[in-house]
């Protein structure tokens, strides 16, 4: 006969009496239990049918406590750069910290979790350009075991930013890095949970470590907040909403926004922030002023003496931009010539002396002590190189590949060219670029069969994605709209030709459709018609690139994979410790997006084309072109004709244009983190079942689908986690946007853009040959600079954009950058540690054969007289405007 496991307190307390005389009996029979522990009880092995006693933690905490000898072990706690009041009430009665430490090992004579050993920190170093230091001794038994975790409880006035913990052990010493803001035991009374550097998979984690696994991520999930209703800065609840905070119905009807995420706006989901529903609109979500919520360990940090960099790139906008505005003569007017674009770079703007800019932009503003202060923008490389590059055709064809945009020229696959929109809505859908035009623009090199069959024609396309757009477009003020195609010839020197662009107006209630194809003219008057066509079509990708290509494929898409993974996987995860500085900062840059940005009025809706439509039409490009699969490199490229696989070539695809700088260096990037992240995975994961039995794992990639995707769940094309291969795949490619993709559309935002007529972000007018009136031909043909000029956006929406682009292509001091340092966990595993070595050395070896490839002149893409040289994927750059380095994240 079995007995039955005790249930009552009363007879456990009668089982261990029973047991008592085996032990020394302490002072008091039952101990007190320390605050907060826990009582779950380790799992017992299998007696095999022979009778099991349970007994409590009550009554088997003191058995055998006596013989066990205590020694001192030291603890140092950093906090980062005198983020806390000089002295608090705290340091004045003697602690500021209550540290627990938690041992990893079961107690081998009770089978259950050890007791944590506590003490309280007391400040000790107190320094005013660095970091804060604290002190704690701890009295731990001999058999502690290796210590799992620590827990920290805030008895300090104020938030404190927990840079690490290092102990001071007899076998040596183990740091803890935390890096994370501990509230105040006043706004948050739950203690701190920071696991060791050691990464453990869900079922490998230590049985002590288990439950606090678990509560850790139910903290982030939200499932431990006491309360509703809008989250409070210090909380760190990530959870997910639709984007329906982008406008304002309650201030004003014209600034009411669609809500994007759902069946009627396909899009990805954004971090909840818990604001009120507008009262006019409660689909919409009220704004506040000042910051939004995004979970506290999200936000920039900050360095003692310095601003907040970060922060301040798009903190600065909302009250510099108004006093720039009130500094220009005629803002909403056009540039009276060239020589005046040129001014704002070579003489400057003069600021009332009072505006108060300098703090706020000190690189931009140059003071004066007697005259007023100037702000002079920084001359674009572009402009430094080859002032009159800009206007060229080959310098358009080549930016297509080496440029701010390398991501949207695609091959000409079908003939001819033909629109899939509906004819009865959007008129005639056959282009009217012919083959006949194309053999006279290719001049006899080739026939144009050969051209087709040989892979020689390559295109613009953003015929059918504008279309519907455009009657829109130009109802708003001050602005216009094509649906364009402009084609390429590949030259036998893998330079690109400007063969044509087609620019159509759809058919509307009153008008019939118009179209016309401009070619590269040989005359004045058809010159200038190209060159205004070129502007058209550069204009489009400009919105593209900021919309699509740099705001909806990296910053956008990259947020639910960052909430899903603190939501699902552990702190001590191995795939969340390879991952987590691919999120540094992105959510706190996409709620800054959210507030000067992408909202209602913001910039992108005052400085490009789309206007108030530009996130509806960010939300059609994720409803008809996005997908995970073509997110890495090789996808893309592939997806676009631009490569072909090939698996004899070194990174398993075949380039069609042989001097793609882009491609060419980020395959080079993309190989060696492929690399890197299969010798990490690999080694966790050294079969695929592991891979399957993840709980963890697989509910991040099941919530980024289901929920942060979710409009997409459905689609065919999503991986499945089930190999190493699986995963390895997944992962390159989250790092890859977050890293080599974000860099190549980013940083050369102000390189290429600054001087904006090489990539003018709206035309204002439409074509002089489209239906003109007498005036309009008139002063084109008697001023086409005057026409180009207004085509040009406005003086405000220049200046404007100049600033935005300046701030945005900057690397902050803090930046930290692919293949720089390794995290702490990765050093703490020596075969792990050697592989980020060897990636380093990889990034190392890329930045020469980049600086080799940049003066081979041969290379003409991104070689020769005047060319702006193809930095962008250099992985490493000093702070400021450079115009390379590939930060670990969408940082900015």
């Amino acid at each position: 006969m079995f007995c039955k496991e005790a249930s009552s307190s009363l007879q456990t307390l009668n089982i261990a009496k029973s047991l008592s005389s085996e032990f020394t009996k302490p002072s008091a029979l039952i101990n007190p239990l320390s605050a907060g522990h826990r009582f779950k009880v380790c799992p017992r092995p299998n007696l095999r049918g022979r009778c099991t006693i349970t007994a409590s933690k009550f009554d088997i905490d003191w058995i055998g406590k006596d013989k066990v000898k205590k020694i001192k072990v030291k603890g140092i706690i950093t906090t980062k750069q005198g983020l806390l009041p000089a002295v608090g009430l705290t340091d004045l009665v003697g602690a500021s910290l209550l540290v627990e430490l938690i041992s990893a090992e079961t107690d081998p004579r009770t089978l259950m979790e050890k007791d944590p050993v506590k003490d309280y920190a007391r400040r000790v170093l107190l320094d005013g350009l660095g970091e804060d230091q604290y002190e704690c001794v701890f009295d731990m038994p001999e058999d502690f075991g290796e210590v799992g975790a620590i827990r920290i409880l805030n008895l300090e006035l104020s938030e404190i930013f927990f840079k690490e913990m290092k102990l001071e052990l007899p076998d040596g010493s183990v740091t803890f890095t935390c890096n994370s803001w501990v509230a105040p035991k006043s706004k948050d009374p739950t203690k701190r949970t920071f696991f060791s550097n050691k990464s453990y998979l869900p079922l490998k984690t230590p049985e002590p470590l288990k439950q606090l696994r678990k509560e850790e991520l139910e903290t982030l999930q939200g499932k431990n907040r006491v309360g509703a209703g809008e989250f409070e800065t210090f909380e760190r609840v990530y959870d997910y909403d639709v984007y329906n905070d982008l406008g304002n119905p309650d201030k004003d009807p014209e600034v009411a926004r669609p809500v994007l995420g759902g069946l009627s706006h396909p899009y990805p989901r954004r971090c909840k922030t818990g604001r009120k529903p507008c009262h006019k609109d409660p689909s919409s979500e009220t704004r506040k002023l000042g910051e939004f919520y995004v979970p506290r360990d999200e936000e920039f940090t900050t360095v003692k003496g310095a601003t907040f960099v970060g922060t301040a790139v798009l903190a600065a906008l909302p009250a510099v931009i108004p006093q720039i505005e009130a500094a220009l003569v005629d803002p909403n007017m056009p540039f009276p010539h060239f020589k005046s674009i040129e001014d704002l770079f070579e003489e400057g703007i003069e600021l009332p002396k009072g505006a108060g800019l300098f703090p706020l932009i000190p690189r931009l503003v140059k003071a004066a002590e007697e005259a007023d202060d100037i702000l002079q923008f920084e001359s674009p490389s572009l402009l430094d190189k080859d002032r009159f590059s800009w206007i060229r055709d080959d310098e358009f064809a080549r930016q297509t590949l080496a440029g701010l945009n390398p991501y949207c020229l695609q091959l000409v696959q079908e003939w001819p060219l033909k629109s899939k929109l509906d004819p009865a809505v959007y008129g005639d859908p056959t282009s009217l670029i012919t083959s006949e035009i194309v053999e006279r623009e290719i001049k006899g090199v080739m026939s144009f069969d050969e051209a087709l069959e040989n892979k020689r024609l390559f295109m613009l396309d953003y015929h059918d994605l504008l279309l519907p757009y455009v009657n829109k477009v130009r109802e708003l003020d001050d602005s216009t709209l094509y649906a364009s195609r402009a084609l390429f010839f590949l030259s036998d020197d893998s330079t690109l030709r400007p063969v044509a662009i087609e620019l159509t107006r759809p058919q509307d209630v009153n008008r019939p459709q118009w179209r016309q194809v401009f070619t590269p003219g040989y005359d004045a008057t058809s010159c200038w018609l190209w060159s205004l066509a070129k502007t058209h079509a550069i204009s489009h990708d400009s919105g593209y690139h900021q919309l699509i290509s740099h705001w909806l494929r990296t910053h956008c898409c990259m947020e639910p994979y960052i909430i899903a993974a603190n939501r699902q996987l552990s702190a001590m995860h191995p795939i969340y410790r390879l991952l987590h500085p691919h999120f540094r900062y992105t959510m706190e840059i996409n709620a800054r997006a959210r507030q000067a940005l992408i909202n209602a009025g913001g910039i992108i809706e005052s400085c490009f084309w789309p206007g108030k439509y530009s996130m509806e039409l960010s939300s059609d490009v994720y409803d008809k072109l996005w997908r995970f699969d073509r997110e890495g490199l090789p996808g893309d490229l592939i997806s676009r004709g631009l490569a072909v696989e090939d698996e004899t070539a070194e990174h398993g695809v075949r380039l069609t244009i042989p001097d793609y700088p882009f491609a060419n260096d980020g395959l080079m990037l993309w190989g060696a983190l492929k690399e890197w992240i299969t010798d990490y995975v690999k080694h966790y994961y050294p079969d695929a079942e592991q891979v399957m039995l993840d709980e963890e794992l697989q509910g991040w990639w099941s919530e980024v689908r289901n929920i942060g995707h979710g409009d997409k769940k459905n689609e065919p094309w999503w991986p499945v986690l089930k190999t190493q291969d699986d995963l390895i795949e997944v992962v390159t490619t989250i790092a890859w946007v977050a890293s080599g993709h974000h860099a190549a559309v980013n940083f050369g935002q102000y390189g290429y853009g600054g001087y904006f007529p090489n990539r003018p972000t709206t035309s204002r007018i439409k074509m002089p040959v489209e239906e003109p009136t007498e005036e309009e031909l008139k002063e084109f043909y008697e001023e086409p600079e005057k026409t180009m000029l207004k085509t040009f956006p406005s003086k405000k929406q220049a200046t404007k954009l100049i600033l935005t682009l300046d701030l945005l292509s900057t690397h902050s001091p803090d930046e930290e950058y692919l293949g720089e340092n390794p995290e702490a966990s990765w050093a703490h595993e020596p075969v792990i540690y050697a592989a980020y070595e060897r990636f380093k050395g990889k990034l190392q070896y890329l930045e020469g054969v980049i600086d080799e490839r940049n003066v081979d002149v041969s290379l003409k893409n991104r070689a020769g007289a005047g060319v702006v040289k193809y930095e962008l994927l250099k992985p490493i750059s000093k702070p400021g405007l450079t115009g390379m380095g590939v930060p670990n994240s969408v940082s900015i």
